[in-house]
Order: structure tokens, then C-alpha cells, then sequence
């Protein structure tokens, strides 16, 4: 472990913390192992570093000293927990404390981490969740939005031993469908834990000042909300991907056009107009990871104004290939980006049952091998990505559908999906359907030039 920096020397006067009905119950719950279920933006985060600082509070109290760690699902978030939540409350009891920026290693893993030292010498610690660093100390624990966690399960394994020895846990998550482990906590058929579930309803009437139906009008999407705020388990049988897939390939460093390292770039474009959503995807070839850039989306633009926006993408990436949806409407800009940018960039692609087939099952290796990175914590993207099901005719032919809502009609899925295609793999062959004429020919080639 890397030397500390200088300590920050972080004391304020006392401040007064309002917690509501529903955070006072969890708060007061000093059950050993204790899970909660809260609707997104209702505190939990808070109020649990909250019962982090009394717990080393009262433990200096009778000459102890306390050690907790917090695992969040990123950098952002663990730094979040400490600076919103920990020393804010610390600030609010009266204590003076020091905080650290520090780094943590274990075998190949480094990642930052954020300290707080308290005056009787308890630790409170925050880092990002992986399996290495669950392992890495001897602590009690908070598992914050546990559901979102890469490898839950892993970091379980890893885990539970660690606090075997006595050490207290705390889970909280909003749902995350039901391929994780907070899931198989939360559903199990065991008086060990102490279950909390605050629904948004829950947490209004226990005094959250919010408004549920202008919060549900504004959403605009059944499913979010569902999952978000009633705390629904969605259904994920039949999901193309699950919201475990889609969540193993989050990252922070994800969708941000800045960290763009001039490396060749796969394009994807679904083509839009009026209702759905007109999407660009870039990703970036960094290794054998493709590394999501940017996602740009436009909802009832002109074609002059896709137009706009994919010169823009071009211009500002080194874009070796790009996929566009060739589908009706599309057959113009398809036209059109090729006399702009060249045919050997430019490859339009009509959807039709094998093509679509084609371009699912690469989005869907990509993520199960972990050889994509796309923006950490996007709800409308990640429902988005979920939206897509997999269902067989009457014939026994595969075919993807998706529900359509105010959020599009799996729009960023398919951009996404043309994208990995462009990206490719080896050798394919994809059947080109001509829209204008009906004429079809195949068109071989090599991926990934």
C-alpha cells in the first residue's frame, strides 16, 4: 500500500441531520447482518454511513476502536459515500477526523481509495468492489448498491469468510433484475438477516418530500420505474441480456468523449425519424476492448441534422468502419454517408431476421466475454439494452423483439449492435438486402480492417 498524503485536517462545528420515519428504522436496526431494498434517491447511502460514524462514535465511546469498509460499485460512488456521507456526519457529531486519498493493491488490482481516520483511531475506509478487494481486509462491511456490484457472487465468496469472524454487514441496492446476488439475499428463505424494503410510496409517507406521479409522468418508462421505484423484480428469462451481463461491463471511464485515445473507431447508426430515436455509437479499439466513446442520440431530427452529426463523429474520430441501418428509411443517408465518407467506410445494413440474428448474438458474445465497456450507471441505457427479447415463431425462426415507449424502440441497442458488427470478428458473411430494388447479394468480408 502506497504512503498516505497529507492528512486533511477536517473538523466543523456540529450540524443537525434529518432523517426520515424510514431512515430511523434502518438506522436504529443494529441487527449483525442487515439488507435493505430503497428506491433510488431516498438515502440509503446516507443513512447507512450514518450508522458507520455513530457505531465508531460509540465504540471510542468505551475505549474501542471501529473498522468499517465501504464497497461501492465505482470510484465515483466510493468517493461519493465518504465525501456526502461520512465526513458530513462525522462533521455533525463534532469530531475532528482525517481524511486520505490512498491507493490499494492486490495481486493485479490498484484502484484509489478514500480514508477516514477518527480521533480514538477508528478506520473508515471506501474503494470500489471487485472480488480482490473484498478480500483485503478484516472489517465490518457495507455492500453499497450491491446489486450493481461486477461479479456479485464472486465478491460474495470472497467476502463472507472475511466477516465471518463477527464483523456486522450492511447491503443495501436498489433491484437490479434477478441474476445477482442481492437478489438471492433479498428473496432468500432466512431469519438470519434483517430485511428492509422502502418502496417510493414507503418513503413519501414516511415524510420524503416527492412527488410520485409527476416523478412517474416525467420518467416516461414503465419498466425504470418499476424496477426503480416500486422495486419490482424484473423478469429476465427471456431478456437478450440480463441486467447481470449488462452490468459486468459498466465502467466510469465509459462514454466520455475526453478519454478518446485516438485509437480506430466502429461506428454504429439506427436510422430514425418522428417517434424512435436516431443513434449514433462510437466505440474505440483499445486492446481486444471495444470502449464505448460517445452515444449520441436525437429524437424527431431532420435527416440535415444526422446528417450534421455524423460528419461531426467523423471528423472527430478516426472511425475505420461504420454500420448504418439500411431499413426503409434509411436507404438515402446510407447513400448519402457513403458519397461523404467513402464505401469502404460506409456499410448499410438491412434488418431482417438472419441479419439481426447476426448482429444480437455479436453484442451479446462481446458482453459475456467482457470485451466491452459502456458508460457506468446509465438507467435509460442500460433498460434500453435489456428492452430486446428473443422469441421463436411458429416456424421456429428467432426473431427480436422489443416493446416501443417514449425512450425509443431498443434504438441504442441496435446502434450499439451495428457498431459490434462493425467492429467484427473474423470471417462473416451477411446477406445485403438492397431496399430500393429488392435485390440481394452477398457480400463477403473481413472484419475488423
Amino acid at each position: 500500500m502506497a504512503l498516505p498524503a497529507k492528512p486533511r485536517n477536517d473538523a466543523a462545528s456540529p450540524a443537525v441531520v434529518q432523517l426520515y420515519n424510514y431512515q430511523q428504522r434502518w438506522f436504529n436496526d443494529r441487527s449483525r447482518f442487515k439488507i435493505g431494498m430503497f428506491a433510488r434517491q431516498t438515502g440509503k447511502t446516507f443513512t447507512t454511513t450514518a450508522e458507520l460514524v455513530d457505531h465508531a462514535f460509540e465504540t471510542e465511546l468505551h475505549g474501542g476502536k471501529a473498522r468499517w469498509v465501504i464497497l461501492s460499485r465505482g470510484e465515483r460512488q466510493a468517493k461519493e459515500a465518504m465525501n456526502e456521507g461520512v465526513h458530513k456526519h462525522a462533521q455533525a457529531y463534532g469530531l475532528g477526523f482525517e481524511a486520505y486519498d490512498d491507493t490499494f493493491k492486490a495481486g493485479d488490482v490498484t484502484c484509489n481509495m478514500f480514508e477516514c481516520l477518527l480521533p480514538g483511531g477508528s478506520k473508515i475506509t471506501a474503494l470500489p468492489a471487485n472480488p480482490d478487494t473484498a478480500r483485503g481486509f478484516s472489517a465490518n462491511v457495507f455492500l453499497d448498491e450491491f446489486a450493481f456490484h461486477k461479479d456479485s457472487r464472486a465478491i460474495w465468496a470472497a467476502l463472507f469468510p472475511v466477516i465471518s469472524a463477527g464483523h456486522m454487514l450492511r447491503i443495501t441496492s436498489t433491484p437490479n433484475g434477478k441474476g445477482n446476488k442481492f437478489y438471492d439475499l433479498m428473496t432468500a428463505q432466512s431469519d438470519d438477516w434483517s430485511r428492509h424494503t422502502v418502496d417510493i410510496y414507503q418513503a413519501i409517507a414516511d415524510g420524503l418530500p416527492r412527488d410520485a406521479e409527476l416523478l412517474r409522468r416525467a420518467l416516461g418508462d414503465d419498466d425504470i420505474w418499476q424496477q426503480e421505484f416500486e422495486l419490482k423484480w424484473l423478469d429476465e428469462a427471456s431478456a437478450w441480456l440480463s441486467f447481470d451481463l449488462i452490468n459486468s461491463c459498466e465502467s466510469e471511464f465509459a462514454g466520455l468523449p475526453a478519454l478518446y485515445q485516438g485509437k480506430p473507431c466502429f461506428v454504429g447508426v439506427d436510422i430514425a425519424v418522428r417517434g424512435d430515436l436516431f443513434v449514433i455509437w462510437v466505440l474505440e479499439q483499445i486492446g481486444d476492448v471495444l470502449w464505448t466513446r460517445e452515444i449520441v442520440t436525437l429524437k424527431r431530427a431532420t435527416f440535415a441534422q444526422q446528417d450534421m452529426e455524423l460528419d461531426r463523429v467523423f471528423a472527430t474520430y478516426n472511425v475505420a468502419r461504420c454500420c448504418m441501418d439500411q431499413t426503409g428509411i434509411g436507404e438515402k443517408p446510407v447513400e448519402d454517408a457513403q458519397t461523404r465518407h467513402g464505401s469502404m467506410r460506409v456499410e448499410g445494413v438491412v434488418f431482417t431476421s438472419p441479419s439481426k440474428l447476426t448482429m444480437a448474438t455479436q453484442i451479446k458474445e462481446r458482453f459475456e466475454d467482457r470485451r466491452l465497456r459502456i458508460p457506468l450507471g446509465d438507467n435509460v441505457l442500460r433498460a434500453d439494452l435489456h428492452k430486446v427479447k428473443k422469441e421463436t415463431s411458429s416456424t421456429g425462426t428467432p426473431r427480436f423483439v422489443a416493446d416501443r415507449d417514449e425512450g425509443g424502440h431498443a434504438d441504442r441497442f441496435w446502434a450499439g449492435a451495428l457498431a459490434c458488427h462493425a467492429a467484427g470478428q473474423g470471417r462473416a458473411s451477411l446477406t445485403i438486402q438492397h431496399a430500393g430494388n429488392r435485390k440481394q447479394y452477398m457480400k463477403g468480408y473481413l472484419h475488423g480492417r
